[in-house]
């Protein structure tokens, strides 16, 4: 490998490097140590040396050096691992670089010379290879040849990070490097002579944390299926750990069945993951988790800047951070001042006078006559441009798409297929109940439900109608004081405001506010009426399941007591499912949906329902639930963090985390009394899901006492079920004295007051690394799941032990994954489309071909590729070019369990069509059989006089069609010659290398000649009488002739077994016990390096 020039002194250099040859300019050296059969002890102590220094030496112990004639100084410009890849360079440098320093009078200027021709040479590597990438490409070049040679993986393993750590065995702490790449993570050591290598891949990896080992901090633990592993010593602990854990997401969502989860388009290619752009990603998830901005957003710009905040009177310092439609401010300490401007409200973007006390100062203009300032802009110039450039292809697309809908209203015909329902207010329930069931589902409402349908209330109407006024003039003033609109700022006023419960005439406005589903309901105009009338006429099993959940949605509220109401919930959810057919319909979807129409109209109510599904909550909706399962064992670490005295009187807190999972799904909707619901709602669509874990924990935190003294689960489940019933709102129903119980109700907002008082410095960057952390976990589990009723619906069908089964699953999952690390995967639309556990993951010809190489019992020697491939052929049955681990697991059934009898029955299937097509190659390797149909057979039975071979076979026919009769077993087709010559070739194959070799050879003699002799007879019966075989050839000679016979000669399984069974060498062969844990314990050691050596293979010969 050629290396970027670096000076060493040669002086120094001799201690460790022996000089092998030079000339005038170049010197090849050779590491001390390396080679020697006497220096063993130096080989040692200069490898652990090059070991923890990183060096090149360690695994290129062969390097040039360039050198200028009577200088003390040297550049090292080339190294290699063996003493041909030096020898290659040294050849090179000969031919065509020594010749033209010749000419040089100036020594110096030879060499600067040749620093330049191998930079060039470097560079043009760079650009063909992965370091190109890389913010140092000629460094990461070095490391990145470094990890092929230790772990010899393909060139496809992408390498994204390495680091100097400890790995620790016990108590022993091993000093070395940890290489982290797309599907692996790696550790090499080499000290006092023992080598150690670790190579976990990152689907093996079921969890990660950091934790406290001894004296030692900040060690990473890495937990697997088998074992864990602790890594320490790090110089950055933290980058390290944020790194690993982005790296086993990413694989477990590329790889795994994810549930929906869905991977960014900038990391679906392997060859594009690098450590920036890791950084980056984990930075735009962190900032539309925090902003709520669409999952679709990119990143663009992240500058600090301060704004200017006219409630505060001063510029509050922070970060802006800008997408491809939206600008968005968050101050520095999280949660104190946010402002979100959505680009389509933008109406100019302009630069102001830059002073001493305004720095760069930006002013954006909105479309609400509103103005916002930014200063302390470094790259101020640049950001606007930029901006602006947006903002006028944003004007365009806006105006191509408003041309676009005028011209399709014109084509609209005049009676439209749907009609607006306008007069809410003027029908009541008793009347609506009189429309048509047809009238009502061609009816979309643009009034939200709660206009018409009011549920009964405790108080008083003077005194609800003056709260009610009292919150709407403090929400007045505020909009005075902070704007209104998506852009208003967000502070902790604005916080307090909203836990005190929005009111009931601004509700609707400021959920689409909060959460910026208006920017979509104005970008979309008809999008949903349009999208209505294609999905109310079709029917799918999400249809099915909303018609099904449609009366279960708020039944005690009486807006879902009428059609209007039913009807209305069945469009919104309807028509989500045919937009995103990926999630279709989720159970706590209508409850959702139905709140959402009682405050909003049909429309904003469906817009409201794509933000909480897609951008809010994104991967909760599906039918795995990942989302909310990831946020139920982030809440049980937050648990055990923020309420230590409750974890340690509970140890098992999964109980009380499994609780949660409704709460997060229904947004405590469906376990507090419906007034107070809505502020948990209020609180969501301001807050995001923050909202619910502090509300989660503050419900902990107050029934902290009782949950500890708690004898059960069940006891503890009733605690929490009677403190959230007793949960109320000023507006809330009042409950007796007896149904309160002794400690009366608790109000909702002191509730969500505390919530915020006690967890409020829980932040949504905390949460975000968090869920990355446990989704590894949870997927995991999904994962085991899976296993498990795979090997449920596989058991009963072989009669393989559960652990040898359980091996054959991870052996062929483990088959299942190289390729799609490293080459061409299959199936990847099965796994992710399918519900079923058997089609999890599946092989394709040349996968089952490595499987079948490390398990099969009978190995054929050349004609084994033959067998692999005429088995797949088999198996695949719906000509897929697919095979299941079912279909996997009974062949190896049959191979290892079956009696005698399946395995002929096998062996015969193999050689008979589909198996054996016609063209195949006829001169398979392997001994041919002698055929022969002149020789007597004569059998020698204990205790039983001798017969011939007539009579043995006239009785065992007749003893298998006894059996076939009790079976009633489908009769295999008749066998061929063709194929019946291809049957003992492989059996011959089979016997090869065999301790009973020569006997077993004997014993297929004679099976082939007494099958040739029935297959004669069966032949002769069928030729007309008097034929008679042609002049020159003897009866023998015919028979013996493919090409002759090949149109009648056949057999039929049943003689063939016959055949076998009258020699005991044959029968003891096929029944001899084979150890299949063996095997499998054989295969998990050879078989990823085999089938990586093999793709390294062939990606160098392509």
């Amino acid at each position: 490998m050629w290396l970027t020039p670096e000076e060493v002194s040669q002086k120094n250099a001799l201690k460790l490097w022996v000089t092998e040859k030079s000339n005038d300019y170049f010197i090849l050296q050779r590491r001390r140590g390396h080679g020697d059969s006497g220096g063993k002890i130096t080989g040692m102590l200069v490898g652990a040396l090059d070991t923890v220094l990183d060096s090149n030496a360690r695994v290129a112990p062969f390097r040039i050096l360039l050198q200028v004639p009577a200088s003390p100084v040297s550049w090292v410009i080339a190294s290699g691992a063996t003493v041909e890849e030096v020898q290659k360079h040294w050849k090179w440098l000969d031919q065509n670089l020594l010749p033209y320093m010749a000419v040089f009078e100036n020594k110096q200027d030879a060499a600067s010379f040749a620093q330049g021709k191998v930079k060039g040479l470097i560079a043009e590597e760079v650009l063909a290879g992965q370091a190109a990438l890389e913010d140092d490409p000629a460094r990461f070049r070095e490391v990145l040849a470094r990890f092929e040679q230790r772990f010899g993986l393909p060139q496809q393993e992408k390498l994204v990070a390495h680091y100097s750590c400890c790995c620790w065995k016990g108590r022993v702490p091993r000093q070395g490097w940890l290489y982290l790449s797309t599907n692996h993570l790696a550790f090499y050591s080499f000290l006092l002579g023992k080598e150690v290598k670790l190579q976990v891949p990152w689907v093996e990896v079921t969890g990660m944390e950091q934790t406290t080992l001894g004296l030692m901090t900040d060690v990473i633990r890495v937990r697997t299926r088998q074992k864990q592993r602790e890594f320490s010593m790090f110089l950055n602990v933290d980058e390290v750990m944020t790194v690993m854990t982005q790296l086993a997401d990413l694989a477990l969502r590329r790889l795994l069945d994810s549930g929906g989860l869905e991977v960014d388009q900038s990391l679906q290619q392997a060859t594009n993951i690098t450590k920036r752009v890791l950084e980056q990603q984990a930075l735009r998830q962190y900032v539309l988790s925090l902003l709520g901005l669409p999952r679709s957003e990119k990143l663009q710009e992240v500058l600090s800047c301060s704004v200017w905040t006219p409630h505060a009177r001063c510029h509050t310092p922070g970060k802006l951070y800008t997408t491809d439609n939206y600008m968005g401010f968050s101050s520095r300490q999280e949660g104190v001042c946010t402002l979100l401007i959505p680009l389509a409200e933008v109406q100019s973007i302009e630069k102001a006078e830059s002073t001493s006390a305004l720095p760069n100062p930006v002013i954006i203009s909105v479309k609400s006559k509103k103005a916002f300032q930014l200063i302390d802009l470094a790259q101020r110039d640049e950001l606007v441009d930029n901006l602006t450039d947006r903002l006028r292809c944003l004007h365009w697309r806006q105006a191509v798409f408003r041309g676009n809908s005028q011209r399709k209203k014109s084509l609209i015909s005049p009676t439209p297929y749907y009609t607006f329902y306008y007069d809410t207010d003027t029908l009541s329930p008793e009347e609506g109940d009189g429309v048509s069931d047809e009238a009502l589902r061609n009816t979309v409402l643009t009034e939200s439900l709660i206009t018409t349908f009011q549920t009964g209330q405790s108080q008083s109407p003077n005194h609800k109608t003056t709260s009610e006024q009292l919150k709407v003039r403090l929400w007045e003033d505020h909009f005075e004081e902070f704007g209104r609109g998506v852009h208003m700022f967000r502070t902790d006023k604005i916080r307090k405001l909203v836990a005190m419960g929005i009111p009931e005439s601004l509700r609707g406005e400021m959920w689409l506010t909060f959460s910026d589903a208006c920017s979509s309901l104005s970008a979309h105009p008809d999008y949903y009426s349009d999208l209505v009338s294609r999905s109310m006429c079709e029917t799918s099993v999400a249809t099915e399941e909303i018609e099904r959940d449609l009366h279960r949605s708020l039944p005690e509220h009486s807006a879902f007591q009428n059609q209007t109401g039913i009807s209305a919930l069945r469009r919104v959810l309807t028509a989500y499912a045919h937009r995103n057919p990926n999630i279709g319909y989720c159970q706590s979807m209508n409850i959702l949906a139905s709140v959402l129409l009682l405050y909003t109209r049909e429309e904003e109510a469906f817009w409201l329902l794509v933000t909480v599904c897609e951008r809010m909550l994104p991967d909760y909706f599906n039918h795995r639930v990942i989302g909310a399962q990831v946020d139920q064992s982030v809440f049980e670490e937050l648990i055990r963090e923020r309420l230590p005295s409750l974890s340690e009187s509970v140890p098992d807190l999964s109980p009380l985390a499994s609780v949660s999972l409704t709460w997060f799904l229904t947004l405590f909707l469906s376990v507090l009394p419906f007034r107070s619901a809505l502020h948990v709602l209020d609180c969501f669509f301001y807050h995001g899901i923050k909202a619910v874990f502090q509300l989660g924990l503050a419900v902990l935190d107050a029934n902290a006492a009782e949950l500890s003294t708690s004898t059960d689960d069940g006891q503890a489940l009733m605690t929490l079920t009677s403190f959230l019933e007793q949960v109320r709102d000023d507006d809330e129903p009042c409950v007796c004295a007896e149904e309160a119980g002794p400690a009366g109700h608790t109000h909702i907002t002191t509730l969500i007051n505390d919530a915020h008082e006690k967890f409020g410095d829980l932040t949504v960057r905390q949460l975000e690394k968090m869920r990355s952390r446990h989704r590894i976990h949870v997927l995991q589990n999904h994962e085991d799941t899976t296993k498990e009723n795979t090997l449920r619906l596989v058991s009963p069908d072989v009669s393989l032990s559960q652990e040898d089964l359980s091996s054959l699953y991870d052996l062929f999952k483990t088959e299942h994954f190289i390729s799609l690390y490293w080459g061409d995967g299959v199936c990847r639309e099965v796994r992710a489309g399918g519900r079923g556990y058997t089609e999890s993951y599946h092989v394709d010809r040349a996968q089952f071909k490595s499987l079948y190489l490390l398990l099969t019992p009978w190995p054929c020697g050349p004609h084994t590729d033959t067998m692999a491939q005429r088995t797949f052929a088999l198996l695949d049955q719906n000509h897929h070019n697919r095979i299941s681990f079912t279909q996997f697991s009974r062949w190896l059934d049959t191979l290892y369990c079956e009696e005698f009898n399946e395995k002929v029955r096998l062996l015969y299937r193999l050689h008979i069509p589909p198996a054996l097509t016609e063209n195949e190659d006829q001169s398979s390797a392997g001994k041919n059989p002698i055929l022969s149909t002149n020789r007597p057979l004569y059998v020698d039975l204990p205790n039983v006089e001798r017969k011939t071979h007539e009579e043995q076979l006239k009785q065992m026919l007749k003893d298998l069609a006894k059996e076939r009769e009790k079976g009633q077993e489908k009769p295999l087709p008749q066998m061929k010659q063709r194929e019946f010559v291809q049957f003992c070739k492989t059996l011959c194959c089979m016997f090869h290398g065999d301790s009973a070799e020569n006997e077993l050879f004997q014993a297929i003699a004679m099976v082939t000649s007494l099958v040739l002799q029935i297959g004669e007879a069966r032949n002769k019966g069928r030729r007309p009488s008097g034929a008679e075989p042609e002049e020159g050839k003897s009866p023998d000679r015919a028979a013996s002739d493919p090409a002759e016979v090949e149109g009648d000669w056949t057999v039929s399984f049943e003689q063939i077994l016959a055949s076998l069974l009258t020699e005991q060498a044959l029968v003891n062969f096929l029944e001899r016990p084979v150890d299949l844990n063996h095997k499998i314990c054989s295969a998990k050691e050879k078989q990823y390096q085999t089938r990586s050596g093999l793709l390294m293979i062939q990606s160098k010969t392509r």
